[in-house]
């Protein structure tokens, strides 16, 4: 018989996950706190024209953080090595808490996430349904498979499972990330983040780098945040601010019925 329960609880490992690498491995990227060390190929400690004409590295980055603090919406990709594998993403979020968006885990599959005023729905694709179904013998993992395979599952947003996993959503709470400090920051060279100019910023911490991105054309939002090296590398970017987000409340044929699975 299929698992009456919905498949929440590996998604939930992984936001988690998200939001543990976000919070100590990209904090440190945002916001190069410390003292930087090891050579650095840069033009200095201030910018010499452009938008930025001499403001230090901490200034700017501390501008950028301040503009994207200011973003009613955005769509954030990210990828990163973790102990367990590889991991990325794409949300777009809002203020309003609506949020649609994917998280892949390496070979383990895909889930979908969308969320709309207090209900939120979860899909999830055959690989991730083989992994949560790793410990079932394989007639019930092909039984669920076969009924869960391309369904949301429907949710209330205020369920403590599903309000764990829908962190991923909550822009308020990133943004609230972006604190100002004071940091070793350094000007470096321009380049461009999703067709966008940006002014590179850069720390190394032994063999560790720090790199961050920030638009030189029109509002200086921070475009991308990295950590190169070290034993969680990491990335995220940032596009798609005060745009619309795309969430759309799935077809109701395309939503699981639990109450009528439970019933089987």
């Amino acid at each position: 018989m299929p698992s009456k329960t919905p498949p929440k609880p590996l998604l939930t490992r992984e936001s988690r996950r998200v939001r543990r690498i976000a919070t100590a491995t990209l904090a440190p990227a945002l916001l190069f706190g410390g003292t930087a060390c090891g050579p650095l190929t840069d033009t200095g400690d201030k910018a010499s024209d452009g938008p930025f004409s001499g403001e230090s590295g901490p200034d700017i980055l501390n501008r950028s953080l301040r503009t994207i603090k200011t973003a009613t919406s955005m769509t954030y990709d990210f990828a990163g090595t973790t102990s367990e594998g590889e991991l990325k993403g794409r949300f777009a979020v809002n203020s309003r808490g609506e949020c649609a968006g994917t998280l892949s885990m390496g070979a383990t599959g895909t889930a979908e996430l969308i969320k709309v005023g207090d209900t939120a729905w979860m899909r999830f694709d055959e690989a991730y349904l083989k992994e949560l179904g790793k410990d079932e013998s394989p007639a019930d993992r092909a039984a669920t498979i076969k009924v869960m395979k391309g369904r949301y599952i429907e949710a209330d947003a205020s369920d403590p499972d599903a309000r764990e996993s829908l962190e991923l959503c909550d822009l308020n709470a990133m943004l609230a990330n972006f604190e100002e400090e004071s940091t070793a920051a350094r000007v470096g060279g321009e380049t461009t983040v999703n067709g966008r100019r940006a002014l590179t910023l850069t720390e190394t911490d032994g063999k560790v780098t720090y790199r961050a991105q920030v638009a030189t054309e029109g509002k200086p939002y921070l475009l991308k945040a990295e950590q190169l090296g070290g034993d969680e590398p990491f990335m995220m970017a940032f596009s798609g601010f005060d745009e619309p987000v795309p969430v759309k409340k799935p077809a109701r044929k395309d939503i699981l019925d639990l109450e009528k699975l439970a019933q089987r």
